[in-house]
């Protein structure tokens, strides 16, 4: 196991990384715990429903279920009401705790529940994909989207915990894992230049998702987060940096319909767009400018985005960011790899941009070319088990379960919390995916 600590104001919480970690679930519950909403879709349940369900009767608390539709556009005050009801309906309190399990729609959506539900509860998130693992869940951001635009309803609001377990990605499609590396590779392009190097050397291991490599992967994205969040909580400075791409990607989520590009795909392709905006007001090396296409390219995001109807659509969107001050747009942008600034852009130079890496034929089947549902597969070439597949338009229908404690819960939950202590600070070192980042010299 290995554990990055995040420390801000609005609490200090362990990031936990490791294998099976969701049969743990219960040493994250609090004691004073009055019952526990476990908030998921039914694409994930029908994945890790009965395991993190097994895992949290070790609590001895009364556990409830409710699923949300599955999919970005629900992502919306609509969806949120409803847990509200189910919530209210079931008389959760202030001691209930939240159990977000699945990718960023869960997570964002059941962290703004959990915010604004009786004036804040605890939650804990589990995150299921890996754009999850190492973006959404950790830092506290909490949000719905509204028709105008992406994460625009929300609050800063920290978990309790933050339980990553890397088995969970080998049922993802490899249209997924492309959409979380592209926020891992975000990482390296805003803070360390010998990370996004590593990226660049092992990105045929992160997209066969290597255990070693994807381990590491994990562990510095979050400990790069960790290092932002910790600095600025609640992004007047510096975490805005952690929006890298998000500018461009944002207008296209909105101007396709959310779920169309995933979020990562979208964000894939602005990062391409912020690197040349880079290029024209830092000084940003074209050579590096063609480094993050081609890696992009590599992780299987797209590196032209969609036209959207013009030049005049993405400037109005682009003005709905949340980094933009009386309608003026500021942009995250490059000086050199490693390096990042917020700043504004002239006009002119983003139309430039946008001539240049726009396309009227480029619409979402371009993304979904390849098909989304292909099982990914180990090295050793044995297919992994793929995410099913939801096709239905309307919320399921919310479910509850009651579980019994037993006498011999707290003994369970207490081997438990023996065997994730023990392996408390235990991170991997050596071989060529230190935790510290550092590669030893016997491998160069």
């Amino acid at each position: 196991m290995s554990i990055v600590r995040v420390n801000v104001p609005g609490g200090s919480y362990p990031i936990e990384i490791a294998p099976n970690l969701m049969q743990q679930l219960a040493t994250s519950i609090p004691p004073d715990t009055s019952a526990i909403l476990l908030l998921s879709n039914p694409t994930v349940r029908q994945l890790y429903g009965d395991t993190a369900l097994k895992a949290l009767k070790a609590s001895g608390k009364e556990i409830y279920c409710f699923d949300i539709p599955d999919g970005e556009q629900y992502k919306n005050l609509d969806t949120l009401n409803e847990v509200f009801t189910f919530m209210l309906e079931h008389k959760l309190d202030r001691k209930s705790v939240l159990v977000a399990l699945g990718g960023g729609v869960v997570g964002d959506l059941g962290g703004f529940a959990a915010a604004t539900f009786m004036r804040g509860i605890r939650f804990v998130q589990v995150p299921t994909t890996l754009l999850a693992q190492v973006d959404s869940s950790v830092g506290g951001k909490t949000a719905v989207n509204h028709p105008l635009g992406k994460n625009l309803l929300g609050a800063f609001y920290q978990p309790i915990a933050v339980d990553i377990d890397i088995n969970v990605l080998k049922s993802l499609p490899q249209r997924e894992i492309a959409a979380g590396l592209a926020e891992v590779i975000k990482y390296g392009l805003i803070m360390d230049r010998e990370f996004f190097d590593w990226c660049e050397e092992f990105v045929e291991e992160l997209k066969a998702l290597e255990p070693q490599a994807i381990n590491y992967a994990i562990h510095r994205a979050c400990e790069l987060k960790a290092q932002v969040v910790e600095e600025d909580e609640k992004e007047s400075n510096r975490r805005m940096i952690l929006n890298f791409g998000h500018t461009f990607a944002h207008v296209i989520e909105n101007g396709l319909g959310y779920g169309e590009w995933l979020h990562g795909e979208a964000v894939g392709c602005g990062m391409v767009q912020a690197a040349e905006l880079s290029a024209l007001v830092c000084n940003f090396p074209q050579e590096d400018v063609e480094r993050v296409r081609r890696l992009v390219a590599q992780i299987g995001c797209p590196t032209v985005a969609p036209a959207l109807g013009g030049k005049d659509k993405w400037f109005e969107t682009m003005k709905l960011d949340k980094k933009a001050t009386a309608g003026k747009i500021k942009f995250v942008l490059l000086e050199k790899i490693g390096q990042a600034k917020v700043q504004g852009a002239p006009q002119e130079l983003v139309g430039l941009v946008l001539s240049k890496t726009t396309s009227a034929e480029v619409k979402a089947k371009e993304v979904r070319s390849e098909s989304a549902a292909e099982p990914v597969s180990e090295p050793s070439g044995r297919p992994l088990k793929e995410t099913a597949v939801t096709t239905t338009l309307e919320p399921a229908a919310p479910f509850s379960t009651v579980v019994d404690s037993s006498e011999a819960a707290a003994e369970v939950a207490r081997q438990a919390q023996i065997a994730r202590d023990a392996g408390a600070g235990t991170g991997r070192t050596g071989g060529i995916y230190g935790v510290d980042g550092v590669r030893p010299a016997t491998d160069e």
